[in-house]
């Protein structure tokens, strides 16, 4: 279920302040990626809900 587009363009990720943006390949596991290249950390979307946690991201490969 992909998130509102309102709601993405107020959301940013919480180590660097940089924009997120959706994975449309991450399915069945919706992620939240951190559009700087230097950060790069993808937040789990769980229940429709992100988990914006530093501890719960995946690092970039």
């Amino acid at each position: 279920m992909p998130l509102e587009a309102g709601l993405l363009e107020i959301l940013a990720c919480p180590a660097c302040h940089a924009p997120l943006r959706e994975e449309p390949d991450a399915e069945p596991n919706p992620e939240l990626v951190c559009e700087s290249q230097g950060c790069g950390l993808a937040y789990p979307v769980r229940d429709g809900i992100p988990v914006l946690l530093v501890d719960e991201a995946r690092r970039p490969a």
